[in-house]
């Protein structure tokens, strides 16, 4: 088991190269064929999976950078815990689409990848902070 910083301190680092991969999809200097289980059939559709992609990626890197102490925000300590849980589950479905997706290099690249972030997603989750109790006068 990794230790709950840690855990929240690589997912940052694996996030930020993942979104720029999703940049260069969105820019067309990677072919949007090789993403999303090679389903994508027009570039409306890249443009919307892709800046929702985008979206989401850079929220788990905010939720990830609070838990590893890295950025300060006024949020409930529950409410990142279960920021973390929700992510630990989007990466585990997401290994199982990488899984079955019909793009070779997405199962062998992305499959592992997703894997990895949703053991950390799980590690940084468990270890999350509870909210303080309230002080008894």
């Amino acid at each position: 088991m990794v230790p709950p910083i840690k855990a929240a301190k690589a997912i940052v680092i694996i996030l930020l190269p993942v979104i720029t991969f999703h940049l260069l999809v969105l820019t067309g200097i990677i072919p949007y064929t090789i993403v999303w289980g090679g389903r994508l059939q027009t570039q409306s559709e890249m443009l919307r999976f892709e800046t929702v992609s985008i979206a989401i990626n850079l929220l788990m890197v905010m939720l990830a950078a609070v838990r590893a102490n890295w950025l300060r925000l006024a949020l409930r300590p529950v409410l990142v815990q279960v920021g973390l849980w929700l992510m630990a589950g989007l990466f585990l479905l997401n290994t199982l689409g990488n899984l079955f997706s019909t793009n070779r290099w997405e199962q062998v690249v992305f499959t592992p990848l997703t894997l990895v972030l949703a053991l950390l997603s799980f590690w940084a989750a468990k270890g999350a902070p509870k909210a303080k109790p309230a002080a008894i006068n």
